[in-house]
């Protein structure tokens, strides 16, 4: 990998007009950013593009150098490649490619993927952290925090609790840099922004019975001797004692270990504690101190057809972009708050053996994962939820979106491979990671889809 950056980064010096396709979300955007600023310093003319899957399919090679960042490797992005083409990949989905299929080319041809070094590309790196390494071969370690970001914006830290192996190098500069800071922590969202009753009311994949119901938070705040508010503020995590943090996670054990089958028992404290990651350079109880928080407003941004607001603030522009995040950010709330209520009043979860699934119909095709992962706790919690939509106006073919519980990862299934092999049988593209993936299927196979998916999770389903 160390040869490869090297050669990436003779590359980019030696290219004078480049353009870079990035993918739309949190790590997409944070890849993208990167990039975009090694050029800026760098004085390269670029152009930046923040595309769906499906865009790459017939993408014609116009510019000197095309560089792919947390996409790429699973597209045929070299189709109509020339001897004039140069092609830098950095990607951490499985590749189509192997490792030695540059030398079988007669263009410039790079490709980075951690799965080629024996790496898992869904929890020890992801796009932005590859684009950091080749930050870090031009100096520039400032930027580690990024990649910080975005490892957890790709939640490559869901199963372990953690950032694990070339993530953990990553953070390890961050560190000395000064920038990041890290705290183990009950894995609550909002952690310093969110009222504490709140968050606990959306606490979990496993549906308990504080899940959606503030009364009921409320009621077992009060059970630990935690108050609501302190002063005139209400109380947020970061706001609790050691002894009031302790007998939270008790609680926690305890209404858990009462929902799961035991022999995922010995995983509820996974569920429950995480590290957490603070960036030291933004002011503290605000969204951009908290990485989840943070990540959750470039997902934002991009959802939302907005992907040069999240580029200008990663790239630290604030003055201006702050104002239009909160605007966005209200917005994509709003939007998601609209559409889960119209989903739950309809009953519109339709239960298989193995899955389980809803029409999204109506609902953007950028956003209907994130709807699918905030619902499951409405069905059945013990299975995966799939979402399905058409991708866009112009285009009537189905975009899919998968969301299960961290417990089934922990079970050792996988998803994303699952997902990609189904939906390639039947014409389309799809992968991911275990517990969060997506596909593109024609519009005519959506039922077949849905009866592969059912059959392929025969025997896996173990809760």
């Amino acid at each position: 990998m160390k040869y490869k950056y090297q050669e990436a980064k003779e590359i980019i010096e030696n290219a004078q007009d480049i353009k870079i396709y990035s993918h739309t979300d949190c790590d997409g955007i944070s890849s993208g950013a990167i990039l975009s600023i090694i050029l800026e310093r760098l004085n390269k003319p670029y152009e930046i593009e923040i595309v769906n899957l499906d865009k790459l399919e017939d993408l014609e090679l116009k510019h000197e150098l095309t560089i792919f960042s947390d996409l790429g490797s699973g597209q045929p992005v070299t189709k109509h490649a020339t001897k004039d083409s140069k092609i830098l990949i950095l990607d951490h989905h499985p590749p189509l490619r192997d490792i030695n299929y540059d030398k079988t080319v007669d263009f410039e041809y790079n490709e980075i993927n951690p799965n080629f070094y024996g790496l898992d590309g869904s929890i020890e790196i992801c796009g932005g952290g590859l684009c950091y390494l080749l930050a870090r071969e031009f100096g520039f370690k400032d930027l580690s925090w990024i990649g910080i970001l975005a490892a957890v914006g790709d939640m490559q830290n869901s199963r372990e609790g953690k950032l694990i192996g070339l993530n953990d190098y990553i953070l390890k500069e961050a560190i000395e840099e000064g920038l990041v800071s890290v705290t183990n922590d009950i894995s609550l969202y909002g952690r310093q922004t969110r009222p504490l009753f709140v968050a606990l009311s959306y606490f979990s994949d496993i549906k308990l019975p504080i899940t959606n119901n503030k009364n009921e938070t409320i009621a077992i705040m009060k059970k630990l001797d935690i108050p609501r508010k302190i002063g005139d503020k209400t109380t947020t995590l970061s706001d609790l004692t050691k002894p009031q943090k302790s007998r939270l996670f008790s609680e926690l054990i305890k209404m858990l270990s009462m929902e799961v089958p035991k022999k995922y028992v010995q995983y509820i404290p996974k569920l429950i504690v995480a590290d957490t990651y603070e960036f030291l350079a933004e002011e503290e109880n605000t969204f951009l101190r908290d990485a989840s928080e943070f990540s959750t407003a470039m997902n934002a941004c991009v959802r939302n057809n907005a992907p040069e607001v999240a580029l200008e603030i990663l790239k630290g522009n604030r003055m201006e972009f702050l104002d239009l995040l909160e605007v966005i950010s209200k917005d994509h709330r709003r939007y998601l708050a609209e559409n889960i209520q119209e989903l739950e009043d309809g009953n519109k979860i339709i239960q298989m053996k193995n899955i389980q699934y809803f029409d999204g119909t109506g609902i953007r095709s950028n956003v209907v994962g994130t709807i699918a992962g905030m619902i499951l706790s409405y069905g059945d919690w013990r299975k995966p939820i799939i979402a399905f939509t058409p991708v866009d106006d112009e285009n009537d073919d189905y975009k899919i979106s998968l969301r299960c519980s961290r417990l089934l990862a922990f079970s050792g299934i996988h998803f994303g491979n699952i997902i990609r092999e189904v939906a390639q049988s039947l014409g389309g593209n799809g992968g991911g990671h275990n517990v969060a993936c997506g596909a593109y299927i024609p519009k005519d196979k959506k039922e077949e889809f849905l009866k592969l998916m059912n059959e392929k999770c025969e025997g896996k389903i173990e809760l």
